[in-house]
């Protein structure tokens, strides 16, 4: 681990500060360049195995219903085989009570094939919607397929023209952090996650702060001016590393 530089003066601790904020700006500029297609990618990628999982679904119920087809139809082979049967005994029978009971039989292979008829008719309604189903959640895989591809590719682009710098500058961020006063450190990264724009470290630009444009009293400024004491916004809490008197120079000549 490196060992923390030590610095002296406030000055030199806010020129540090400083320093890093700008190195953090530059990343937070790449990732504002990468935008929110990270997340869509992530998000399309989601609702894709989603649907991928919706039209297996679809596709399991459509082969379980021409099973069932299959099934009913060897039923109804196995039914008429039996009522042909029965019908062939029915010319050798004994006795009435042997003619009732082929007759009974009959009747409920007769049941049989009617009720393997209706369950046909069921699974090839299944089958029909099903397939109106899969059609249109199919499109819709398309779709998301081909968005997908896209941002991906807008993604990649992105990377491969950034990432290299991307890394140089993390890498130089995470050294400087190591150098930094552990609690001046803690109170940066705490601002920056408070705000959007990740600004933690700002200067005094027209008397005012350069995160939220608070207006900063001249007296304040002439405190921040010596970098004697670490210096906060009162308004949002930001860290103020100085004041730019190029700025300050500009309004008096407006004012004029």
């Amino acid at each position: 681990m490196a060992r923390k530089k030590e610095l002296t003066t406030v000055a030199d601790k806010l020129e540090q500060l400083q320093e890093l904020q700008a190195i953090h700006s530059k990343i937070d500029a790449i990732h504002i360049l990468k935008g929110e297609l990270p997340i869509e990618v992530a998000d399309l990628e989601d609702e894709i195995a989603g649907t991928q999982k919706r039209v297996a679904k679809i596709q399991a119920e459509i082969e379980e219903a021409q099973a069932e087809i299959e099934r009913r139809k060897e039923l109804m082979k196995d039914a008429q085989g039996l009522i042909t049967k029965y019908d062939k005994q029915l010319h050798n029978v004994k006795n009435n009570r042997e003619f009732d009971a082929l007759n009974k039989e009959i009747e409920l292979q007769k049941l049989e094939i009617q009720l393997a008829e209706k369950k046909i008719r069921e699974a090839n309604f299944t089958i029909e919607n099903h397939q109106k189903q899969l059609t249109e959640v199919e499109k819709r895989l398309d779709s998301k397929e081909k968005d997908l591809e896209v941002k991906k590719r807008e993604l990649d682009n992105i990377i491969k023209d950034t990432e290299k710098e991307e890394q140089e500058l993390t890498a130089k961020a995470q050294e400087m952090e190591e150098e930094v006063d552990e609690r001046l450190i803690q109170a940066f990264r705490r601002i920056r996650k408070s705000y959007k724009n990740g600004l933690a470290v700002v200067l005094v630009s027209r008397n005012a702060c350069g995160g939220c444009f608070g207006f900063i009293p001249p007296q304040t400024q002439s405190e921040i001016r010596t970098k004697k004491k670490i210096s906060t916004c009162e308004h949002c809490g930001r860290i103020i590393a100085g004041v730019d008197d190029s700025a300050v120079t500009i309004s008096e000549e407006e004012l004029a």
